[in-house]
């Protein structure tokens, strides 16, 4: 018997009558029937009451009291409950009847087996105060009222010290007996069972954390590597709490100074164990047809809303962003509260630069509505401006508008992912008009260098929604800068029978402006000049909307600079793609070197013939400029 057995084992004790406790029961054998020995008794699992007490008894002595607990009768004698049990002890003795022969227990906490071993305890028979049963006994004493008003270390007594000696010393044992206390409510939060719990496991969580952190210190390099990689071990102890219990230990672990990324590991781990009745299948059902409501789906709504409201502060951990998706995908099936969603939607736009396309890709669970739910991705981005608006309004300066600050970045990573979420939901033939719409709208124009992939989704939408109207496709369109699409972009919408024809006319006609702006080399000289000059404070306005214009017009410069870059790259393969053919034509690459700067307009002359004389009018010169410009317009 360990030490514990030894501490908490109870011995018969000496009594001027001879013992008896028996349950009703038409059928003993003989060997029931003799003493038997006074070994300690451990109860089976699953205890037969009137099997497991007759055989602890002396039959010699009949009962002359019946205790119902819940359909379980219990013949026993009266002297030794009602030394022990001031319950019982008024029962009796508010009863005028002298030969009262039975008592009716009803919702007594832990039922006929609790009473069974407070019963023991009353005869002093020997059984095993465990982690498996101190609950039980402590609300059965307290219901019996087996306090030391009516006898020295009774039972209430016995219940207390083993649950502040044993189980709040150790993390394991608390988290058992918290979770036999589910059975209990509400006699277990009367005296004090869970909180007592609660704050042990968040006591002894932080000790392990304590010990955790200076064995890694002792380690060498590849122990702490190791080490750090590993689970705490009480996460999984916590999963078979109920989320009421659960919710409270994880508060008071943020109290005790729990890591917050302990904390959230031990939410996903909790997250996975307890919501494992929905999976793909009901997510992507083919009706989109939200779940009936039932019993599993309110539970399931509990704990999804639960979970999001102990999730730490972002600044002081760092959840997992596809923890986040997870739950919000999550709280929109079980259909969780407005409040739970917009939270975990404020969490995912604050970090939208780090998300991913297949993450965005959410499902719509109405019926007859998109395939994909625009509305949350709408919201998300909401958010991510509205802290890259609080961002700048912070950085009162020149420094945040530099070209590679944070802000700046995560704009432009934001506006290709956009780009590309749109391509992907635009051949959807249930996405209306509107919603698509809506997302091409939200973003500011300094989050697209280009307009490619806008131009790309536009179209991919005009192709899956060939119903509509002229007046809509022209809406759609304007969206579309036709300045910042690249020449292959504007060459795709020339020949683009999907777009309207105003859509069609302003494509080629920037598309002469940037031809005739590259041949003149006057590539955006007076734009910069004209910005620069409109950028001047005007002594009218107030300091804030001095600042404001500034930081505006600076913007614009730097997206103006990167379009350049843009051009000038397009530039540079144009002619080194127009070197090659002149080099294959004429095979003298030298000229076209010499006289490139002096303008395309020359290129007439590597067409004429080897052995034709070369004319120096400057009518010739002038015309043959003119048919190289003209041919150079035709190639485009």
């Amino acid at each position: 018997m360990s030490v514990i057995q030894k501490e908490y084992s109870y011995s018969l004790h000496d009594h001027p009558f001879p013992a008896g406790l028996h349950c009703n029961s038409d059928i003993y054998s003989s060997r029931q029937k003799k003493m038997v020995s006074e070994t300690p008794f451990i109860p089976s699992p699953t205890p037969k009451f009137c099997n497991s007490l007759a055989n602890r008894i002396f039959l010699d002595v009949a009962g002359d009291i019946t205790i119902v607990v819940d359909g379980e009768s219990f013949l026993l004698h009266k002297f030794p409950l009602v030394s022990r049990s001031g319950k019982i002890r008024k029962m009796v003795a508010d009863v005028k009847d002298s030969s009262l022969s039975k008592l009716e227990f009803l919702n007594l906490p832990g039922g006929p087996r609790a009473f069974e071993l407070a019963a023991k305890f009353c005869y002093g028979m020997n059984f095993e105060i465990n982690t498996g049963n101190v609950a039980q006994l402590r609300c059965a004493a307290e219901y019996l009222e087996m306090t030391e008003d009516y006898r020295e270390e009774n039972l209430i007594t016995r219940a207390e010290t083993y649950l502040n000696e044993v189980v709040t010393q150790s993390l394991e044992k608390s988290v058992e007996v918290l979770s036999s206390c589910e059975m209990l409510a509400p006699m277990a939060e009367e005296v004090g069972i869970p909180d007592k719990c609660v704050d042990a496991i968040a006591l002894n969580a932080c000790k392990e954390q304590l010990a955790s952190g200076f064995s890694r210190l002792d380690c060498d390099d590849g122990c702490a590597e190791l080490k750090s990689g590993r689970l705490e071990w009480w996460v999984e102890d916590l999963s078979v709490l109920k989320i009421e219990f659960y919710q409270r230990v994880i508060a008071a672990m943020g109290g005790a100074g729990v890591q917050p990324d302990s904390i959230v590991a031990s939410l996903m781990h909790y997250a996975q164990a307890s919501l494992k009745g929905i999976g793909k299948q009901q997510i992507w059902h083919p009706t989109r047809m939200k779940p009936s409501p039932g019993m599993v789906e309110n539970s399931q709504c509990v704990i999804v809303e639960t979970l999001v409201s102990l999730l730490p502060a972002e600044k002081s951990s760092s959840i997992p962003l596809s923890f986040l998706f997870g739950m919000l995908r999550m709280a929109i099936l079980v259909g969780a509260n407005v409040a739970c969603r917009l939270e975990l939607e404020r969490r995912i736009g604050f970090r939208l630069e780090m998300v991913s396309l297949d993450d965005l890709l959410i499902p719509c669970v109405q019926t007859g509505d998109s395939l994909f739910d625009v509305d949350t991705v709408h919201r998300i981005l909401v958010n991510f401006l509205q802290r890259i608006e609080e961002e700048e309004n912070e950085e009162y300066g020149y420094e945040s508008e530099a070209l590679g600050s944070p802000s700046q970045g995560s704009v432009l990573k934001v506006g290709r992912l956009i780009d590309s979420y749109l391509a992907e939901i635009a051949p959807d033939p249930y996405l209306n008009l509107q919603k698509f719409m809506a997302m091409l709208e939200i973003l500011p124009d300094y989050a697209r260098v280009i307009d490619d992939g806008l131009y790309r989704a536009v179209d991919i939408y005009l192709k899956a929604h060939p119903m509509l109207t002229e007046h809509e496709c022209k809406k759609l369109c304007k969206f579309i800068d036709c300045k910042k699409l690249s020449q292959e972009a504007c060459n795709h919408a020339a020949q683009n029978d999907r777009l309207p024809v105003q859509m069609t006319v302003r494509v080629l006609y920037f598309e002469q402006l940037r031809l005739k702006s590259s041949l003149s080399g006057s590539s955006g000289d007076g734009f910069l000049s004209q910005r620069i000059s409109s950028g001047v404070p005007s002594a009218a306005m107030s300091p804030r909307d001095n600042y404001a214009s500034l930081r505006r017009e600076n913007r614009e410069l730097k997206l103006e600079i990167s379009r350049m870059r843009v051009r000038l790259s397009e530039l540079e393969k144009e002619q080194l793609f127009m070197k090659q053919g002149m080099i294959e034509k004429s095979g003298n690459g030298k000229t076209f070197l010499t006289s490139i700067s002096k303008g395309i307009g020359r290129i007439g002359i590597f067409s004429s013939p080897a052995g034709g004389k070369r004319k120096s009018g400057r009518k010739s010169r002038v015309t043959e400029g003119k048919t190289g410009r003209s041919r150079r317009h035709s190639v485009s």
